[in-house]
Formats: structure tokens, C-alpha cells, sequence
């Protein structure tokens, strides 16, 4: 009997036995070896906070129930293939998987990790997607100037990304100096919000945070673009379009991972986007985004621990041992 983790809706959530369907033709087992847990997303619904008009919209490939819950939900899932074609079996993978032992899926649902990347680095997969999706996005240009505000894990990949563009001026800003820490170790510039510079051609915007938009646009230089990542559930947020806005001609765009940037729909599949973060995190700086671990079965006690804000905490890296299989 395999266990997986289901979400309520009410802010907590249970470990559930599953029965697993046989191997079908094409098919793959898997058994997990560690997932992730992707704060922002999942601690809406941890807490049952997903809007009702985008209940559609933020269904997991592999999501049992419906929002606000009770739920099967996740998307950073590695493991082995135990069972399945021939070229596949052995092989560590990749799969947008909630927290669960053991599962079968479709063989095309699930990409090999590159030699070199560890399966405790691979679970950041689907961030540095996002982040991939976000610089395509934000197309931005030699010697830019530019400021990611939000050193959450989407916010600090996407500021390595932009550090490797040539000639550019990248700083990652945050409320929390600790921050600063994750800044040197990717090897990318760090300011408070009050000390960030300014006169900037190109803002990320990724704090999810009210405080967070006004000041991205604050750092704009006249006719500079917020790239806007953060996801708000259902939360109204305030945006200061008075004052300068308007004189000096800024802009608001959205970014978001579901469809492939129009930068590149025409030439890149999802599977392409996936393929080329899985390249990168080859990178072991990556690994300084995983900042804590707990095994399977500690996952009701911790995500409450986690929604709450526990201070630290980017990437929450889940491990599986064998007896978490009763």
C-alpha cells in the first residue's frame, strides 16, 4: 500500500493510503525519491485560499479532488522508474507529481535527469522554469539595469539568470537581510528595499507583496517595465498608478509560467522549457534554494509550520525512505 499526502482546504491536511492500478502499455512506475514543496503556491492551498475563478486554472497534471479540498496537490516530484519501457526503467525523473510514494503515469509524463544533477537539486525544476519563462519574458537587454524584488526561490533564480546577461546591473532586493546570504552564494548583488538602487530599465517584481509592487515601480527609470511573477490567490492588491505613473510612462506586464513566453511559443514546447532547466541546475549554486527537509511522514506537522512563515525556509526538500511505504 503506497501513501500520499492530501491538502483539506482548512489549513492542515493527512497522509492517505492509495492503491496503485497495474503498469499499462506505456506506462511507468515510479517510486519517489524526494519532492518539493513549492511555498507560494501551496501554501494557498494549504490554507484554501485559491479564488474560485482560478480553481481551473491551478489544477496540478496529476491533482486528485478539487479545490479548495480535501486535495491531492504538487508539482516538484523526483524519483526512479521501477517498471516501465526498457530505456526508462533505472532511470532517475522528473515529474509535475503531488507528494506521494509510489505512482504510475503515462512514460511521456516524466523527463530523465541529466547526469550531474542530483535528485535533491532536481525538485527545483519547475522554479527555475518559472524563472526561465520570466527572463524570456522580460527580454532584456545589454547593460540593462535591473532589480528583482522578492528573494523567494522563483525571485533569487531569476536574478542568477539575469546576472549571466552581459554588462548588466542585477540586484536582488528583499525585506529580510538574511537574504543577503542566498544573494553572495549565486553570486548576485543584495539591497534592502529602502538602500535598492534606482533608475532601473527592467523590475521583476516576485514578493508577492503590496509594499513590494509600489517599490518596483518606484525603481523604474522613465518608461522602464515591472515584470510582474507574484501570485496573490484571491488578495486585493493596491497598484499606484497616480502620482508619476503616467508621466513617466512605466508598465505593468504579467509573467506566468502555464503557457510558454510568446518570446519563444513559436520555437519552444513545454517539454523544451523543462528540458533546458533541468541543464541548469547542473549549476550546484542552485542547491543554496532548498533551505530546509523533512521526511514524508513529518509533512502534516511541518506544512502548518510552513504556512505560518517560518522564518528561512525557501525550497522545503520532502525525502522518502522505504517505510514510508506501509
Amino acid at each position: 500500500m503506497e501513501r500520499a499526502f492530501w491538502f483539506s482546504g482548512s489549513g492542515d491536511g493527512e497522509i492517505r493510503p492509495v492503491t496503485l492500478p497495474p503498469v499499462g502499455e506505456g506506462e511507468v512506475l515510479v517510486r519517489t525519491l524526494c519532492s518539493g514543496v513549492s511555498r507560494g503556491t501551496e501554501t494557498l492551498v494549504f490554507r484554501g485560499e485559491v479564488p474560485v475563478s482560478q480553481r481551473a486554472a491551478m489544477r496540478a497534471p496529476f491533482q486528485e479532488g478539487d479545490f479548495p479540498g480535501p486535495v491531492k496537490y504538487g508539482y516538484l516530484n523526483v524519483g526512479v522508474v521501477e517498471q516501465g519501457p526498457e530505456q526508462l526503467v533505472g532511470q532517475v525523473v522528473f515529474c509535475l507529481y503531488p507528494h506521494q510514494t509510489r505512482y504510475v503515469v503515462p512514460a511521456s509524463a516524466v523527463t530523465p535527469v541529466p547526469i550531474g544533477v542530483p535528485p535533491e537539486r532536481a525538485i527545483l525544476a519547475g522554479t527555475i522554469e518559472t524563472a526561465v519563462n520570466a527572463v524570456w519574458d522580460a527580454a532584456p537587454k545589454l547593460g540593462d539595469r535591473i532589480a528583482v524584488v522578492g528573494a523567494g526561490m522563483v525571485g533569487s533564480s531569476v536574478a542568477k539568470l539575469l546576472s549571466g546577461f552581459p554588462a548588466t546591473r542585477v540586484q536582488l532586493i528583499d525585506v529580510d537581510p538574511e537574504r543577503a546570504k542566498v544573494a553572495e552564494a549565486l553570486g548576485v548583488d543584495f539591497s534592502t528595499p529602502e538602500d535598492a538602487l534606482g533608475d532601473c530599465d527592467l523590475v521583476v517584481h516576485a514578493s508577492a507583496s503590496e509594499a513590494g509592487l509600489a517599490r518596483s515601480l518606484e525603481l523604474l527609470a522613465p518608461e522602464g517595465e515591472v515584470i510582474e511573477l507574484s501570485w496573490y490567490g484571491g488578495r486585493r492588491i493596491s497598484v499606484p498608478l497616480g502620482e508619476n505613473f503616467h508621466s513617466r510612462r512605466l508598465a505593468i506586464r504579467s509573467s506566468q509560467v502555464g503557457m510558454v513566453s510568446p518570446a519563444r511559443r513559436a520555437n519552444r514546447s513545454h517539454r523544451d522549457r523543462l528540458l533546458l532547466s533541468l541543464q541548469i541546475l547542473s549549476d550546484p549554486v542552485f542547491s543554496v534554494l532548498v533551505s530546509g527537509e523533512c521526511r514524508f511522514h513529518e509533512l502534516p506537522d511541518v506544512l502548518p509550520r510552513l504556512a505560518a512563515n517560518e522564518p528561512g525556509t525557501l525550497c522545503l526538500r520532502v525525502t522518502y525512505q522505504r517505510e514510508d511505504t506501509r
